[in-house]
């Protein structure tokens, strides 16, 4: 949202952008005079590009922060002229250099704008009015229509330096162009004698495996199945080179061999801890490539893997951080001659296109024969697997969903309320607008408060909370707000009564597709006819329309930053009849351990389901439904607390970490499922349905 500065600035700038003539293109530098009282009327076509210029430099204001003015400078911003449009430097350069003498060129990683310095005014107006509103060809074969505007001085500041991921190294030329074109012809990919079973699992790309069969149904290999062969004696030579110069510590028996077209990639994961020992290697022919690095934390690395490269990783960038390679036809490199392997800075003025070619992958990997004892057992599927007795399975009924709930949802807020509350102070602008619509009198039920920041927004209406949470009704208690402590299944408020009703981040704590709908009748149950329920969970899709949500892009100030993760009113008794399993709504992810949280595409090719529940890495995406979610707490002073941390509880940088870890039960939502859901119900309409931020959004009226 803009600031009020912003929005004065758009308003004047609106005015002005109609009032000076000159900002259209049909015009003459002559003409560009504020104080001509000469401009001529405007043509229909004229009009509409003014349209879209005004357009365009309001979404820069509003999205971006950057402002343009309305007398000429030596700096302007192209709109729709960036890398994120498929434009690249060497392109776009040959386009404004008809126009003047070009003394920086800066183009932001991703973005779909770009800034031109010339030497001179007149020749930043020459290209202002001859290049707004011209088409040209990007990278991808698509026809973009450029729109400038005059900018002040351009400061364009990347992020922390990048560096490589500890443990990971890159060896330009391990092998020579002869060799390269050798081991290209020695795969033949007309031989489908590859299991049938990662046939089917890897629909985007080529494979052969060699040495072993690494099955992507359980993301291992079996030690006691080698394929006949062994690995390709043309392999040899390189593999004695890779041991000769301490690239690797043993002599690896299991290799994959991978050919990506253009377009094509692999998503972010983990080599299985258990499978492979400490060393692997990669070596990419055929062309290069950037692979994104990614911790933990969030923080990425992206790094380019020249032709005939060796990728070496061992340690934390092996055990840790997760690699893959985003699916494109173009990468953005640097745009200097100089550097070939490394990471890709986000210096705006060194950045390029680069089109992919079809890349070939050998990946060498020694298979482990005793439990892994890396220093990362968060990650690690050997050292979880001891403390299996720890990870609660997907329950099977009503009994085992509501014991599941009361021990990582209903006991973890209780013990997690006043650090969970001291994060939960601002209200999302959808909601506030909601209850504000609302009309004077209205008798509203907040069902699972939390700290109860939406009980005190409108003082026009009568706001009454509810929660499972007893520490955090009590600091509703503090906050003179009126609120009780029930389950959401049950709350104890007679028949048709409220007006409305809000549900904010709760019915995703709901371990059955059963207990969710039933949640859903109760909110139904409160309300008058004609009265509108706004419900709130989160969403599998942390990444929508291209758009990115505030959980992934990771805010630090606390363990978990998503503003929606209010407490959850749960059921502490069975809700009558047993549930037998999962529904048609529950889309449960077979997954092991941890490492299967990154699982390649079409994992679970055979369906097999294993009932342990995945502990998700905060601010990642979602690569399952069902999911424990860490919470690492910091205690206050004031409330002592007594109880242990859940088990699972570990450090994933390998450092002293005196803060206890507790994991709460969510089922994140696919796009349609919450209205599909609430479809079920007999006595409403949908009125509408929406994504916000990270959670899938419905408001409902009772008929």
């Amino acid at each position: 949202m803009c600031n009020w500065k912003n929005k004065i600035m758009l308003k004047k700038e609106k005015k002005q952008c109609f009032e000076d003539k000159y900002s259209s293109i049909f015009f003459c530098s002559a003409s560009m005079d504020n104080n001509n009282p000469n401009h001529p009327k405007l043509s229909k076509t004229e009009k509409k590009f003014l349209r879209k210029q005004t357009k365009a430099r309001h979404t820069l204001l509003r999205h971006e922060g950057i402002a343009s003015v309305s007398h000429a400078t030596e700096s302007l911003v192209i709109a729709n002229g960036g890398l994120g449009n498929g434009v690249s430097r060497t392109q776009l350069l040959r386009v404004l250099e008809r126009c003047g003498s070009v003394e920086a060129l800066l183009m932001p990683p991703n973005k779909p704008y770009s800034f031109v310095r010339y030497r001179t005014k007149e020749e930043s107006k020459r290209a202002y009015a001859t290049l707004n509103g011209k088409e040209m060809v990007d990278d991808l074969g698509q026809n973009i229509t450029l729109y400038l505007n005059f900018v002040e001085k351009v400061h364009w500041q990347g992020l922390r330096p990048p560096v490589l991921p500890p443990g990971l190294m890159i060896v330009e030329e391990i092998v020579s162009p002869e060799d390269e074109k050798m081991l290209l012809e020695s795969i033949d990919w007309t031989d489908n004698s590859v299991g049938q079973n990662a046939q089917k699992s890897l629909k985007h790309r080529k494979v052969k495996h060699y040495g072993y069969e690494f099955r992507y149904d359980n993301n291992n290999v079996d030690k006691d199945k080698p394929l006949p062969g062994g690995l390709p004696d043309i392999c040899n030579i390189i593999l004695e080179k890779c041991l000769k110069e301490g690239h690797i510590k043993y002599f690896p028996d299991q290799l994959t061999v991978n050919q990506y077209e253009p377009g094509q990639g692999i998503p972010p994961h983990i080599d299985t801890h258990s499978a492979f020992e400490n060393e692997i290697i990669s070596l990419s022919l055929g062309a290069e490539i950037v692979m994104d690095f990614k911790h933990p934390d969030g923080y990425t690395v992206s790094v380019m893997l020249p032709q005939r490269s060796l990728l070496v990783m061992t340690g934390e960038s092996r055990y840790l951080w997760t690699h893959g390679i985003t699916p494109r036809k173009f990468d953005v490199i640097q745009a200097s001659q100089g550097q070939k392997s490394g990471v890709i800075t986000s210096d705006a003025g060194n950045l390029t296109l680069n089109k992919r070619g079809v890349r070939t992958s050998f990946t060498f990997r020694k298979v482990r024969r005793t439990p892994c004892d890396c220093s990362y057992p968060l990650f690690c599927d050997s050292q979880s697997c001891h403390q299996n007795e720890t990870f609660p399975s997907f329950p099977e009924n009503d009994k085992e969903a509501s014991e599941l709930e009361q021990e990582y949802v209903h006991r973890v807020y209780e013990e997690i309320a006043e650090h969970f509350s001291s994060t939960r102070h601002t209200p999302w602008p959808q909601i506030v607008a909601f209850l504000k619509a609302l009309p004077k009198g209205s008798i509203v039920a907040d069902i699972g408060c939390g700290n109860g920041k939406y009980l005190g927004l409108n003082k026009e209406i009568y706001m009454f909370g509810c929660d499972r949470s007893q520490n955090l009704i009590d600091i509703c208690g503090e906050r003179q707000f009126q609120a009780f402590v029930c389950d959401a299944l049950t709350v104890p408020i007679r028949s048709e009564t409220c007006d409305a009703c809000i549900s904010i981040a709760v019915i995703h704590h709901f371990a059955t597709a059963e207990r969710r709908l039933a949640t859903l009748q109760e909110l139904a149950r409160l309300l008058r006819p004609g009265g509108r329920a706004l419900i709130y969970v989160w969403a599998m899709e942390q990444e929508y329309n291209k758009q990115k949500s505030k959980y992934l892009k990771g805010s630090r100030d606390s363990d978990e930053k998503k503003e929606h993760l209010s407490s959850g009113v749960l059921a502490s008794g069975p809700l009558g009849e047993q549930n037998p399993g999962p529904s048609n709504h529950d889309f449960v992810c077979s997954i092991s351990a941890i490492n299967d949280l990154t699982r390649d595409e079409g994992s679970n090719a055979n369906g097999v389901i294993n009932s342990k529940l995945p502990v998700h890495t905060n601010r990642t995406s979602f690569h399952s439904q069902d999911v424990l979610v860490p919470w690492h707490l910091k205690r206050g002073p004031t409330r002592e607390k007594h109880a242990e941390p859940q088990k699972l509880k570990s450090d994933p940088v390998g450092l002293p970490d005196p803060t206890p870890v507790f994991h709460r039960y969510y089922h994140v939502f696919c796009e349609g499922e919450l209205e599909a859901a609430c479809r079920m119900l007999n006595n409403i309409s949908i009125q509408q349905s929406y994504y916000d931020q990270g959670n899938w959004c419905v408001i409902f009226k009772k008929l």
